[in-house]
């Protein structure tokens, strides 16, 4: 306003009309009065902008020095330090975890101190919980990735390698089966990942869609794969693994065929005598296909007394076909049956619900009201999502949805051991058991590739994914030590998006 004072950008005041130099005198007096007016002004507003509010980090507790101020800096996202030299990323997991919560707030692990969560412009905001768990896992990912670059000879056990290995063989200190069990164990953590060039006479088919499932066959000579379609459905193929063993890695696909999901949960036979057809023309079609809805799970059963018949596992029921005859048969449930198994040795149907019930159903007795077909039970805290009934079918391997694996012991009906770092919440993930090398498999939702030992359940190595984690992109694996035929390569398969990698004992 003319003739009062106007704050300048540096905090400072001005007087206009009035001459600096004026001395005492009524005009004196009012221009020191004028000064003193807005001296206390400049001094009142100073003492408002203290007491502004602005964003704040907040500092956990330090005990040793109280008196300690927060410093203000600008919010950063936060990143985790990683896993400890064991590979795990589930380890620090446990140390974030120890750490409260605050609402609107993350914290930082490496500063040791909260950062503000700050309100988004035009509804984003780039820090977000989910973003920031993503950044750590993507670190701590890379970061594996480059230990393993640089790590080509690792161990899981303190002082295990092979010259001790072979000086206890020699002085019987070790049985054949354990020296072949801990060699596997050195191997496992000694491959190295190498990517796998896959060919296909149809130029349409190879590395188009992303991997679904891969199985390999009992003499893990192909593997069975399953690629989704990007207008719908899936596609099925079979690659054959003998160009494993030669130094440049290639596989071939023999045969591919399409099916299109026309009604979700339709349970399919193929014939897989028939894929080894070289000519592309001759293109076998579905042996049979029965459209079962709110299918959660399925298996074919190798007994003879059972063996034309097959499994669903439906909302709240069980159903187990013929295919010769199409008799049918239902069992009730008080759950989904969301993971199933045939034992080869008896027609006996195990069965994991998402109550966390397993049960067993003897598929020769009839369903009868008022009549109890349960066998034998056994009970998860969480929902099950896989079983793998071992060679002798004296025990029992379960995971669940709390990321928890179990070996039950049938006979009993208790649980003997448990496989810890798997991680898991919602997803129904396979699980993987190969007894001949004393090993079990498992990919968590993490996308992370996690070997034990099924002696005595030790964690012997943790395998990130060379792709970016995400809910599309958990690998699909297969162990053996004889990918390709008896003479084939031992290691890991490996399918993730569009890309196949072997993990080779070298």
């Amino acid at each position: 306003m003319p003739g009062r004072g106007h704050a300048s950008a540096s905090g400072a005041f001005s007087l206009s009309g009035v001459s600096r130099g004026a001395g005492p005198g009524p005009v004196g007096k009012s221009v020191e009065m004028k000064r003193n007016y807005w001296r206390g002004k400049e001094k009142h507003g100073w003492n408002n902008r203290k007491h502004s509010y602005r964003p704040r980090q907040y500092r956990r507790p330090n005990h040793n020095n109280c008196t300690e101020r927060p410093e203000q800096e600008e919010p950063q996202i936060a990143v985790n330090a990683g896993p400890s030299s064991s590979g795990d990323p589930s380890s620090s997991s446990l140390t974030q975890s120890s750490v409260p919560e605050l609402p609107g707030f993350y914290y930082d692990s490496e500063k040791n101190r909260y950062f503000r969560l700050l309100p988004g412009h035009n509804n984003y905001n780039p820090l977000t919980k989910e973003s920031i768990q993503y950044k750590a896992m993507e670190c701590k990912r890379l970061r594996l990735l480059e230990e393993e670059e640089k790590q080509k000879k690792k161990t899981a056990r303190a002082g295990l390698n092979s010259s001790m290995l072979l000086q206890k063989r020699q002085l019987g200190l070790l049985s054949s089966t354990s020296y072949c069990r801990l060699v596997h164990e050195l191997k496992v953590n000694c491959m190295q990942r190498r990517k796998i060039e896959i060919r296909s006479p149809d130029s349409s088919v190879a590395g188009t869609n992303n991997f679904k499932i891969i199985v390999a066959d009992v003499a893990c000579e192909r593997i069975f794969t399953v690629n989704d379609v990007e207008h719908g459905g899936c596609k099925y193929g079979i690659i054959n693994l003998s160009g494993l063993g030669k130094e440049s890695l290639t596989v071939e696909i023999k045969l591919c065929l399409m099916g299109i999901a026309e009604t979700p949960g339709c349970a399919s036979l193929l014939p897989a005598s028939l894929f080894s057809s070289t000519n592309p023309g001759d293109r076998p079609g579905m042996l049979c296909s029965f459209k079962i809805s709110t299918a959660w799970s399925c298996a074919w059963c190798l007994n003879p007394q059972a063996d034309n018949c097959f499994s669903t596992g439906l909302t709240r029921r069980v159903l187990v076909t013929n295919v010769v005859t199409g008799h049918r048969q239902t069992f009730g449930t008080s759950s989904d049956v969301l993971a199933q198994q045939f034992a080869t040795q008896t027609p006996v149907l195990y069965n994991g619900c998402r109550s966390g019930e397993i049960f067993s159903i003897d598929v020769r007795q009839r369903n009868r009201k008022g009549q109890s077909w349960k066998a034998i039970r056994l009970f998860h805290d969480s929902a099950v999502t896989s079983i793998r009934l071992l060679e002798a079918e004296h025990y029992l391997m379960a995971a669940d949805m709390a990321g928890k694996i179990k070996l039950w012991d049938l006979r009993i009906a208790k649980c003997v051991k448990q496989y810890k770092g798997h991680h898991n919440e919602y997803a129904v993930l396979p699980l993987h058991v190969n007894e001949e090398e004393g090993l079990l498999t498992a990919v968590g939702q993490d996308c992370y590739t996690r070997i034990w030992s099924l002696q005595d359940a030790h964690l012997l190595r943790t395998i990130p994914s060379p792709h970016p984690s995400s809910k599309d992109a958990i690998p699909s694996v297969v162990f053996s030590s004889r990918l390709g035929g008896s003479r084939g390569v031992p290691g890991l398969l490996m399918a993730v998006k569009q890309d196949l990698y072997h993990f080779s004992y070298n």
